[in-house]
């Protein structure tokens, strides 16, 4: 399935739109990656374990928009965005959406 960020997708005419669908996934951040963030907050550098996170997440959020999509009978989505949310107390889950456009090419 051909995912893009951009309204259309060139070399391909759109026969129909489906409607819109979206993936979301909501992470949990457990002690241990809560610790390893400070760290890194402290001596500076990259938090790998938050990246790993959200490169996971998004990636799940996605094969749940591509799924939908799929179900809808599209066979291409447009115009996706991707949003992130800090949710909970302390900040300590995060919400990835993603949203875009089901068609047929």
């Amino acid at each position: 399935m051909i995912i893009t960020t951009t309204p259309t997708i060139q070399g391909q005419e759109i026969r129909d739109y489906l409607g819109i669908v979206n993936g979301e996934v909501i992470l949990g951040i457990n002690f241990i990656k809560d610790f390893a963030a400070g760290l890194t907050n402290i001596f500076g550098g990259r938090s790998v374990s938050y990246e790993e996170e959200l490169i996971e997440g998004r990636e799940k959020a996605l094969e749940e928009m591509v799924s939908r999509a799929k179900r809808m009978g599209a066979n291409a989505i447009v115009g996706i965005d991707i949003d992130y949310e800090v949710l909970g107390q302390n900040g300590s889950m995060m919400m990835i959406v993603v949203t875009g456009t089901a068609v047929v090419v």
